[in-house]
Order: structure tokens, then C-alpha cells, then sequence
């Protein structure tokens, strides 16, 4: 990749870092600067590299230039900051050879305006070269550094799984898998494979999800043979057992609150023939997605852009079968593929969403049928938004009762089974599932 190449991929980087850190937005909705200022998809993969990998690694980075700088750098030269924090990123963990990174972080201070900051950059990183170990052996004696999480979110993760804490922060720290879900409604996994290898691809089975395959390399979707016709989806293996342990049955009317971007919304439809699915979404824009999925998968469901916290303002009253819960949490058994998550949630979020979570399941429990099954599920390993609501749940709810998931894989809780980040190559899901006893009635007037 040729310098000025490399130049825009760094400066796009920057500028992806800058919308995260500073101006509070996701990086699912920042990266798309990246596509909007690099046309060439090496420069896009150098740029989302850096991003993610500062992301990955911000507490840590931050600690090293904590103790490089004599001050902290001022809140209006955070692009300074950024440089900084790219430029570490790569001497540590990318193959850059040294003096091209300092050069690139030299360029780059000049491409943000603030060639007065050449020199300062140039000396701070060249005294991380020469001082490279004792540095790293500094900042690792303090468990927010060494981790690379917020201090609140090792605490509760060491205070929920304390025989598995290093496990968690260590498995949210990797370079997550690229999953694919098979529709085993158009071609089985078999011969899916057989495609692949036919494209010089190469993957490896799931040992729990029957329709999930982990390619050895990720790559561009529209690369996936049969992908736009709709033989396959993107779907970690973990999220894909959700369709099994809901077992919609043919005939049935099936609800799913929280439906967005429809990966789970797909993969019931594909796993049961005939079933009258509904699909509630806040977000209008995130509810296209879900459409976008219907219609490449050649699916159908009823799309409603609506509150699941106030299911009066758009149900009809009718009962369903089966509800899921896809339930919006602090997404902390997902950060090893979205680590902007250290850097947004906060732990005050926490009292809120438990709050939203429970508001979610009790309107899902009143649309439920007498003898129908509910299915609760978070990304979340942090028991205040999984356990300990379906506790809640069942202490208020005397109709309600506990199918136990037994299973071979995760952890059994007194309530509902979890999966912790990592295993099986997977991503960290709560699953709990409630069935509702045949003699109860249901409100249609539901308060809100």
C-alpha cells in the first residue's frame, strides 16, 4: 500500500476514533466514514484495524501515554491524543516497522492541523521504543490497564464469575471469528461446505449450532458463494441457538421484541415452516435492516416499528405462541466484536436498562398465550440483567414457570444458562426460558 494510501487509511482512522471517543457514537454507525473516505479495500482494512485495535486496547494505550507525557494532553488537542494512541496501537501489536509508524503519526499531526505537535509526537513515541518493556511491565500491575476494560466493568464481572473473570476480559480482548448460519431450508451444511471449498474457502463446523460454520479467514460478504441469494447469513454461533431452544412449531404466531438488525427474526422463520411471525422494532432505520434480511433471505414476517415497553400503542390484541426477548443490555459478552462498548456504556446505564429489560419481559408476558413459551435472551454476562430478572420475573408472575435448558454447553444459573465469551469460538449469550401455565388469563388492556 502505497504511502498516501496508508496516510488516508490513518487519518480515516483518526477520524472514526474521534466520533467514538469524543462524540458518543457507536462505531457501527462511525465506521461508515471509513467507507465514505477510502475507496480501496486494503485502506479500509488498515483503517478498521487501527479503529478497532485502539478501541481493543484504549485503557491500556491511555495508561502508556499517561506516563510518556509529562502533562495530559489538553481536551482540544484530543486529535493529538488519537495520533498517539494509533501509533502505540501499532508498534505494539501491528508489524510496522518502527520508524514508518513515527513518521506516519508525524505526517498525521500535520494533517490534522497542528504541525506544532510534530516534535512532541516524534519524541514521545521514540521514548516507547527505547523503554518498550518497562513500560508494558508498568502500566500491567494495574488490572484496568492490564485487561483494557473500565474499572466498574472488571468489578462486576470479577463479583458475577469469579472463577471466570480472566477468562471474560481476556476472551472480550480477542479478535472475534467470522460465523456463518447455513439456511438449512435451502441447502444443507454438507453441501455448503462442498460450495466453499469449490471458491477456495475453507471452514469448520460448529460442535452445538447445526447450522453455523467458522470460515478460516472472514471476508467480504458479497464473496460468500450464494450469499445474495440467500444460502447463508452472518450470525455468531452462539446467537444461532436461540431458534432451537424457541422451537416455533408449524402454524404457530411468534413474536419478537427487539428484532433488529433480524438475524434471530431469520433464523426461526428458516428453522419452522409456515409460522405467522411479528417482528417489533423501535428504531426505524434499524427496522429497514431487519426488511433488507427478509427479502435477501426470501422471507416474510409483519413488521412494526413500535415500543416493546408499551405494547398498547400497537397491538392488536391477539395472542401469540412463542415470544423472544431479544432484550437490549450492556452488551458486555459482545465487546470482543464491538469494543467501542468499554468506551460508551457506563455503569450507570445498568439501573436503567434492568429496568427497561423488565418492563419488556412483563408486556411480553402479557401478549403471551395460556401455555405459550417465552424465550429471554441478553449478550450480556452480568447476572443484575440476566438471572436475577427472570428471579424477578418469576416472583412476580405466579403463572409463570421455568423450562430449564439442559443442554451440553454453558453454565447452568439458578436461573436460565449461560454462555461466556469465547467458548466454543463463540460470543457470550444469556438464554432463560418461561412457559405459561394453561389456566391464565390474559390482559389485552395492557398498562403501560
Amino acid at each position: 500500500m502505497g504511502g498516501r494510501n496508508v496516510q488516508s487509511a490513518r487519518y480515516a482512522a483518526i477520524s472514526v476514533l474521534q466520533a467514538v471517543l469524543v462524540k458518543g457514537r457507536s462505531l457501527a454507525t462511525a465506521r461508515s466514514l471509513i467507507h465514505d473516505k477510502l475507496e480501496q479495500p486494503r485502506e479500509r482494512s488498515l483503517a478498521m484495524e487501527l479503529v478497532n485495535g485502539v478501541l481493543r486496547w484504549r485503557f491500556r494505550l491511555e495508561a502508556l501515554l499517561t506516563q510518556l507525557l509529562s502533562k495530559p494532553v489538553r481536551k482540544k488537542d484530543v486529535d493529538i491524543q488519537l495520533v498517539l494512541l494509533v501509533a502505540l496501537y501499532e508498534l505494539i501489536e501491528l508489524s510496522t516497522p518502527d520508524y514508518a509508524v513515527v513518521n506516519e503519526a508525524v505526517v498525521q499531526t500535520r494533517r490534522v492541523g497542528k504541525k506544532w505537535a510534530s516534535a512532541m509526537v516524534n519524541g514521545v513515541l521514540r521514548s516507547f521504543i527505547r523503554d518498550k518493556q518497562a513500560l508494558l511491565t508498568l502500566v500491567d500491575d494495574d488490572s484496568v490497564a492490564h485487561f483494557s476494560h473500565p474499572r466498574w466493568l472488571i468489578d462486576l464481572i470479577r463479583q458475577d464469575w469469579p472463577g471466570h473473570a480472566e477468562q471474560i476480559l481476556n476472551a472480550n480482548n480477542q479478535r472475534p471469528p467470522m460465523w456463518l448460519r447455513v439456511n438449512l431450508g435451502r441447502v444443507s451444511v454438507e453441501d455448503y461446505i462442498k460450495r466453499l471449498d469449490t471458491h477456495g474457502i475453507t471452514a469448520a463446523r460448529h460442535p452445538v449450532a447445526e447450522a453455523a460454520l467458522k470460515l478460516d479467514l472472514p471476508m467480504d460478504v458479497r464473496e460468500l458463494p450464494g450469499f445474495s441469494e440467500g444460502l447463508v447469513s452472518v450470525q455468531d454461533a452462539a446467537a444461532q441457538l436461540a431458534a432451537k431452544l424457541l422451537d416455533a412449531e408449524s402454524g404457530e404466531r411468534v413474536l419478537d421484541l427487539c428484532a433488529a438488525p433480524g438475524g434471530k427474526t431469520c433464523h426461526v422463520l428458516e428453522a419452522a415452516a409456515n409460522i405467522e411471525m411479528t417482528a417489533v422494532e423501535l428504531e426505524p432505520l434499524r427496522m429497514q435492516k431487519v426488511q433488507q434480511n427478509l427479502d435477501r433471505l426470501g422471507l416474510r414476517a409483519s413488521l412494526v416499528v413500535g415500543d416493546a415497553t408499551d405494547a398498547q400503542s400497537w397491538w392488536d390484541g391477539h395472542t401469540f405462541d412463542r415470544v423472544l426477548v431479544d432484550a437490549p443490555c450492556s452488551a458486555s459478552g459482545v465487546i470482543r466484536r464491538h469494543p467501542d462498548i468499554k468506551s460508551l456504556r457506563q455503569a450507570d446505564d445498568l439501573a436503567a436498562l434492568t429496568e427497561i429489560q423488565q418492563l419488556i419481559i412483563r408486556q411480553a408476558w402479557n401478549m403471551l398465550k395460556p401455555g405459550g413459551v417465552l424465550l429471554y435472551v441478553t449478550c450480556s454476562v452480568l447476572k443484575q440483567e440476566n438471572e436475577l430478572q427472570i428471579k424477578r420475573m418469576l416472583s412476580a408472575q405466579t403463572d409463570a414457570e421455568e423450562v430449564v435448558i439442559d443442554e451440553n454447553w454453558g453454565i447452568a444459573c439458578r436461573h436460565g444458562r449461560q454462555l461466556l465469551p469465547g467458548v466454543l469460538d463463540g460470543d457470550g449469550f444469556y438464554f432463560a426460558k418461561l412457559k405459561k401455565q394453561v389456566n391464565a388469563t390474559v390482559d389485552t388492556a395492557i398498562a403501560s
